[in-house]
């Protein structure tokens, strides 16, 4: 549901109202939570020996960088429609292609940033190899990209419809 275009990441208005909740959550409760850990674990002695207290300050460390991720990319965010259902490839869009023109060896993946990478669908970047490749091309239209070993690869679009979580 993204694509970044220099610095603007266009997202609609579903994600935007995700990660605008994600942030809230994470500058708010969630530093209260990490702060009481991190106390909790100063009061039982030698910080230097204090594997809970390592431990808290490095999820802080982690909550505090994806804090400034998520504000920078809200900050550049522009609020759109999601991708037309009309078999055109587009950020936003779960794409099946074939590869070498195999309809049984097919892969189906979600087109969109790393932020709606989840564990029910592989998700490729609209900037990656393949997702450059096929951006842009209708169902049943071939598509060419290149291959970490610099050779180049075909993929035929299958099915692209837009994604639905």
């Amino acid at each position: 549901m993204t694509q970044t275009s220099e610095n603007v990441t266009w997202l609609t208005q579903e994600a935007y109202n995700q990660l605008r909740a994600e942030l809230e959550y994470l500058s708010g409760p969630a530093r209260v939570e990490i702060a009481k850990k991190i106390e909790a674990a100063r009061e039982e002695g030698d910080l230097r020996e204090n594997g809970g207290y390592h431990a808290a300050k490095e999820e802080q460390g982690k909550q505090e960088l994806r804090v400034r991720q998520l504000t920078q990319l809200l900050e550049n965010a522009k609020v759109g429609e999601a991708p037309a259902d009309d078999g055109t490839v587009a950020p936003g869009m779960v794409v099946t292609v074939a590869f070498d023109g195999d309809e049984s060896d097919t892969e189906t993946f979600l087109l969109a940033s790393r932020e709606y990478a989840s564990g029910d669908i592989a998700t490729y970047s609209p900037q990656s190899p393949l997702g450059a490749g096929v951006n842009g091309k209708k169902v049943g239209e071939d598509a060419e990209y290149e291959l970490p070993n610099g050779r180049t690869a075909m993929v035929r679009i299958v099915e692209a419809k837009p994604y639905q979580s």
